[in-house]
């Protein structure tokens, strides 16, 4: 019985609408994700403790925390603009596709 089961050709068809068919796209449509949500929580941390500082009414420690975040948010872009740039590098010097085969139209400055 179980040599009939492991002997039956079986068959998954891939879901309807998904338009993902490599999973070297699916690690593209990732990374890609990823670094734009990281860019953009770091961006909210960083006005978050902008907030927090001109809130803090002179108290120390609000200040210091807030000053903490800024700064913490600040090397968080840093990163993700590192990540960014090293992807970029890799993109170039192997030919490979890593960010932007996925089919996100960035808009243009033109």
């Amino acid at each position: 019985m179980i040599e009939k089961i492991l002997a039956a050709d079986l068959t998954i068809g891939q879901p309807q609408g998904m338009k993902i068919t490599d999973v070297g796209q699916l690690i593209s449509a990732v990374v890609g994700t990823l670094l734009i949500l990281a860019a953009l929580m770091a961006f909210l941390f960083l006005i978050l403790g902008g907030l927090q500082w001109i809130t803090s009414g002179g108290d120390k420690g609000a200040m210091e925390t807030a000053r903490n975040k800024i700064t913490h948010a600040i090397v968080g872009l840093i990163i993700v603009g590192a990540a960014w740039a090293i992807m970029v590098l890799v993109q170039n010097f192997l030919g490979v596709s890593i960010i932007g085969s996925q089919g996100i139209n960035l808009p243009k400055p033109y």
